[in-house]
């Protein structure tokens, strides 16, 4: 299944919530260790998305 990701920040805020889940993932492998293996997932899958979008083109500087 695919989903679209939209975010006022971009790739930035979907960082963030990446390193999110990941933390929260942490936090309950030993109390919730399918939960915290399903948020590792979705984390990967966001950050393999995000790896897969083209590198952003800077503006050359005007002399």
């Amino acid at each position: 299944m695919a989903a679209v990701l939209r975010l006022p920040g971009g790739a930035g805020e979907a960082s963030e919530i990446v390193e999110a889940l990941l933390v929260a993932a942490g936090s309950r492998d030993t109390t919730a260790p399918k939960l915290a293996a399903r948020w590792r997932q979705i984390a990967n899958d966001i950050g393999y998305a995000l790896d897969q979008l083209p590198v952003p083109k800077t503006p050359q500087e005007q002399n």
